[in-house]
């Protein structure tokens, strides 16, 4: 259904597209260094990609297996196939709420979540600021449900694409109209509703987990409402110093034991 081609290709069209608006109708000005600050998350991003590839042989080679032996709790039931990929798309959404939650619960994922973290400029690029140990624990959280609830191919990559796109919108830099937003985040992950984790309060860090569906923070209790964007702050204690904001120090950043 969905290429890795055609998916980096709208996710790259997605991203200029938010970029933009990010000029025009920004949450937070943007300092004048704009491009340079976003050049770690670029580079990460490029990481990123190239893990999901090198990992994305072996996640379909076990799609492909589950479906040729019908495993799964989806095969004990007929569903049609909108059906299944409505659930598929609910499931994964699911497992990936726990995985986030784990990454933040457990010291040993959370060096490498504080890479994603220490982004003090919230904005587009940070979707895929990502540590590629984080990476792969996020696929293996995904090959748990594809073998559990029996996924197929496209069923996942609806998913990934339709996470991909979220995860730029709710980072993007953009205002978003309160009434609006209000709304919208009665079913998905809104900008605001998700700006509001990457607070440096721990307190509000430890909120708002969903990935795309904003039920699993409603159902296990972890939804906060919007925050004070006035005093919100991004970022981590401790790692504003642009030399903790290098490509090399945030690969480094989860072995290095820091408060």
């Amino acid at each position: 259904m969905f290429s890795d081609q055609s998916r980096l290709l709208i996710l790259i069209i997605a991203c200029g597209l938010l970029w933009s608006l990010e000029s025009f109708i920004p949450l937070n000005r943007y300092a004048k260094d704009r491009f340079r600050r976003a050049v770690p998350n670029l580079a990460l991003t490029v990481l990123l990609v190239a893990t999901n590839l090198l990992l994305s042989l072996a996640s379909a080679q076990l799609a492909v297996l589950i479906q040729a032996k019908q495993f799964g709790l989806f095969f004990l039931v007929h569903l049609s196939p909108w059906l299944a990929l409505i659930l598929g798309v609910v499931a994964l959404d699911l497992f990936a709420y726990f995985a986030h939650v784990l990454l933040h619960k457990s010291r040993a994922s959370w060096q490498f979540h504080r890479v994603h973290h220490s982004d003090k400029d919230v904005n587009v690029t940070t979707a895929f600021r990502q540590h590629p140990g984080e990476t792969v624990w996020r696929l293996l959280w995904q090959v748990l449900a594809v073998a559990m609830f029996g996924l197929s191919l496209e069923v996942v990559a609806v998913y990934l694409t339709m996470s991909a796109l979220n995860a730029q919108l709710e980072h993007a830099n953009i205002r978003i109209n309160h009434s609006l937003d209000r709304w919208l985040r009665l079913i998905v992950v809104t900008p605001n509703m998700h700006k509001v984790h990457h607070s440096r309060q721990q307190s509000e860090t430890d909120t708002n987990y969903s990935n795309i569906f904003s039920v699993w923070d409603r159902i296990f209790s972890t939804y906060s409402p919007a925050a004070d964007f006035k005093r919100l702050r991004y970022g981590l204690d401790g790692f504003d110093d642009p030399q903790k904001q290098t490509v090399r120090a945030l690969l480094r950043l989860p072995f290095v034991h820091e408060a």
